[in-house]
């Protein structure tokens, strides 16, 4: 039993909601009983005054990642390759700073962040169509941050090197690929790769934490195929419908199959599947992905099972909250299905001994300092490396206790976010967070 679509509710709560969470503007497209439904709300840029309109086009962020992983797709159904082909058999020319990932790294693994690959090599080779052919060179150096296999570790890095992949294969760039695989064949109007294409639009820019515009408007070009598409609410809509009906890939389902637990599960996703995030409430399997950028942020849910699709878009304020009430109630008032909570501390305190978990935790694109303070609970300190540490800057949160391992952090902006120790099989010491596994610094063990 599904419910009828009330406009005006969904006006009203996407600009009220915009306005409690400091959301600047932001744009609601979903799928509904056969129907597409938009809605818009503030302002593109605060400094203009310009209005989101629906058809507005927003940074899309990691949502891009499905993208890429649907061409890949396409060639796996083709006949290609497989998914459990190594990288090196159809790209001989493709290596990274640890042999044995050269050798043994596999299309599947790329797809489902398994591969080890150090994820937040943000590197940029310019605005030339030659920059993911330039960013897989300098991958040449780029280190393992855990085993093959051996846990989920969210990675830019290999989705940017299966869009070099897809360049290879077709001879074209990947936005020209992206273009003629998904793009046209879907009749998407409002959806790009590149700036010059959205001023074309009305797009939106990015704001601050503290309200103000950003300064940097997009990520390098090279990062295209992990994350810079640009597109309105209801072309992303569309897109994630062209995987219920067949328009994409003659079996979409293949992508929803599970291929590893996320340590620190997030709202909407405890598993990974090929490109999809994953997770089943009320009974019912969920789909779903998304994006951050500079100052942007979006969400992509599919429900296979009574074809719901929707997506949210949005320039600013705590974006986590935003999505995270509109998802709730999007699912609970449609579909019926529940929402569980974010996360949040405990009713009542867990005593544990944070001290041990004290340490440096390091890899190429961040370093997080985790200091214990006694009765206080331990203290996250992020910094981001490369060439993001100015333009996206770090973060620093107390720590509450979950359980033994499992604690959550206020970070500014985003509300609370679950921290996760753990150790991998062979006994060396991690910290999941922000779907990230990052390997404390002082572990003598080398990654293999």
């Amino acid at each position: 039993m599904t419910a009828a679509v009330d406009p005006a509710r969904w006006t009203d709560l996407l600009s009220t909601a915009a306005v409690r969470h400091g959301v600047p503007g932001a744009a609601l497209a979903f799928h509904h009983d056969g129907r597409m439904h938009e809605f818009a709300t503030g302002v593109l840029n605060r400094d203009t005054g310009h209005p989101v309109r629906t058809d507005s086009l927003f940074q899309i962020g990691s949502i891009t990642k499905v993208w890429t992983a649907t061409q890949i797709m396409q060639f796996v159904e083709q006949g290609t390759f497989s998914l459990d082909t190594p990288v090196i058999d159809v790209w001989p020319e493709f290596e990274v700073g640890d042999e044995h990932q050269t050798k043994s790294v596999t299309i599947r693994q790329l797809l489902s962040h398994t591969s080890g690959i150090d994820g937040d090599f943000f590197h940029d080779t310019g605005r030339g169509d030659d920059c993911l052919d330039k960013y897989a060179d300098a991958c040449r150096q780029l280190p393992a941050v855990h085993p093959i296999g051996a846990t989920q570790s969210y990675c830019n890095s290999g989705f940017s090197l299966l869009g070099r992949l897809v360049e290879r294969i077709t001879g074209k760039t990947w936005d020209a690929a992206l273009r003629e695989q998904i793009i046209e064949p879907l009749g998407l109007t409002h959806t790009c790769t590149l700036p010059e294409e959205v001023l074309r639009h009305s797009g939106a820019v990015g704001h601050r934490k503290d309200g103000s515009v950003s300064k940097v408007w997009g990520l390098m070009r090279s990062a295209g195929p992990a994350g810079l598409i640009c597109a309105r609410a209801a072309d992303v809509v569309r897109f994630g419908r062209g995987h219920l009906s067949g328009a994409l890939l003659k079996r979409p389902e293949a992508m929803w199959d599970a291929q590893v637990t996320i340590p620190g599960p997030m709202p909407f996703a405890s598993e990974w599947g090929l490109g999809w995030m994953l997770d089943t409430l009320s009974g019912r399997r969920i789909l779903s992905h998304g994006g951050t950028t500079i100052g942007q942020s979006s969400m992509l849910w599919v429900e296979p099972e009574s074809g719901f699709t929707a997506a949210l878009v949005l320039n600013g304020g705590n974006s986590v909250a935003f999505e995270h009430e509109l998802g709730t109630a999007l699912f609970g008032e449609l579909l019926g299905i529940e929402v569980p909570p974010p996360p949040g501390p405990p009713a009542t305190p867990v005593d544990t001994d944070a001290a041990r978990f004290a340490g440096v935790y390091e890899s190429v694109g961040v370093k997080i300092t985790i200091t214990a303070r006694g009765g206080d609970g331990p203290r996250l300190v992020m910094e981001r490396k490369g060439d993001l540490a100015e333009t996206a800057p770090g973060t620093s949160m107390d720590l509450v206790a979950v359980s033994g391992n499992s604690f959550v952090g206020h970070a500014e902006g985003m509300g609370w976010l679950p921290v996760v120790f753990y150790e991998l099989a062979d006994g060396s010491p991690y910290l999941h967070f922000g779907v990230r596994a990052v390997p404390k610094a002082d572990w003598r063990n080398p990654v293999r």
